[in-house]
Formats: structure tokens, sequence, C-alpha cells
């Protein structure tokens, strides 16, 4: 089992000072599609961290002590990520429930489609 949250609770997160890490683990073409804009975001693609494992990881993640949103575009690369990241011992991490597909339709859509 894992942790998950739902796009408008990303989005009450995103409006807030709140420290945590939102990890979008799509590849670089999708990110050109759709994007959150916000200086918490970092971007390591799931075939990163499937070639690089853990040192893939920024440091703020591996320190473990801050929530880390784990973002793809429908839910299912990030909660597969959410999985692996909680078998490492890591207890902050937290699937964003319908992926920046379900943030765009209910939260905010100029963060775009596709």
């Amino acid at each position: 089992m894992y942790a998950e949250i739902t796009a408008a609770e990303l989005g009450e997160k995103l409006k807030s000072n709140e420290a945590f890490v939102l990890l979008d683990v799509r590849e670089p073409f999708e990110l050109d599609r759709a994007a959150i804009a916000d200086p918490r975001l970092e971007n390591i693609p799931m075939s990163v961290l499937a070639k690089r494992g853990l040192n893939a990881l920024p440091a703020s993640i591996r320190a473990g002590q801050i929530p880390t949103y784990v973002l793809c575009h429908h839910g299912s690369r990030s909660s597969q990520v959410v999985m692996w990241l909680v078998q490492n011992g890591y207890k902050n991490a937290v699937n964003v429930k319908g992926g920046i597909d379900d943030y765009a339709r209910k939260v905010d859509s100029s963060v775009g489609f596709y």
C-alpha cells in the first residue's frame, strides 16, 4: 500500500508555503505538452530512475525529511515509483492520483493537456 492525494489536494499544497518535492516522473517531451510551474518541481523520468536507481534522486528526496508527491500523466507510473520508493524506505512518498491530466481537468487547465 501507498499514500495518495488527489489533484485538488495537490493544488492546495501548491498554493501553500509547505516544504515538499513534486517529483514528475514523465519524459521531457511530455513536459513540453503539460507542466506545472513550481520551484519545488523536480523532473526525473521513470526511465532514468530505472537506469540509475536511488542515485538519480535529488538530495532533498534522499534525505527523506519532507514529503515527496510523485506525478505522471495519469497516475500509473507515479504509483509504481511510489511503491518502489516505499519499498526502499522512503516513508514520505505520496502518489498524485490521476496525474497531471486530472490536475489540468480539475484544478488548472493552463498546465495543458495531451
